[in-house]
């Protein structure tokens, strides 16, 4: 039975998620071969990994070619954005600055970065306003 939102993935199903946003609709060989210049991961485990996020909702299966090819039922953008929403809300009790205190404080941002939040927050304030 499928459901109407897919179920959150974890991290390993994002790594796939992420070959299949990339990549487009890929096969298991093609999914692993992806996964295969970053980690070490066995054929089976990827197979077993896309059937578990098919009954998840998280991808779906073309069974119309021999080799079944499968494609992220999400954009990568709403999946990133549910991601993130729900850990703003289970963590950091809805504050966003938190958040990006946080990320902020854990990681070495570049100038460009740093000009990106910026423009993205001035956006997100005009849009307020609006």
């Amino acid at each position: 039975m499928k459901q109407s939102s897919p179920q959150k993935p974890t991290a390993s199903e994002l790594e796939i998620l992420r070959v299949l946003w990339t990549r487009g609709p890929s096969t298991v060989r093609e999914v692993h071969d992806a996964l295969g210049e970053k980690k070490d991961i066995g054929y089976t485990s990827v197979l077993k990994f896309l059937q578990i996020m098919t009954a998840k909702g998280t991808v779906r299966r073309d069974e119309t070619q021999r080799a079944h090819v499968y494609e992220a039922c999400l954009p990568a953008e709403q999946t990133k954005r549910q991601l993130a929403s729900d850990m703003l809300q289970r963590v950091f009790e809805g504050s966003a600055s938190q958040l990006m205190m946080h990320a902020l404080a854990g990681t070495k941002t570049s100038r460009e970065e740093m000009d990106e939040l910026r423009r993205l927050l001035n956006e997100h304030e005009r849009n307020r306003r609006s």
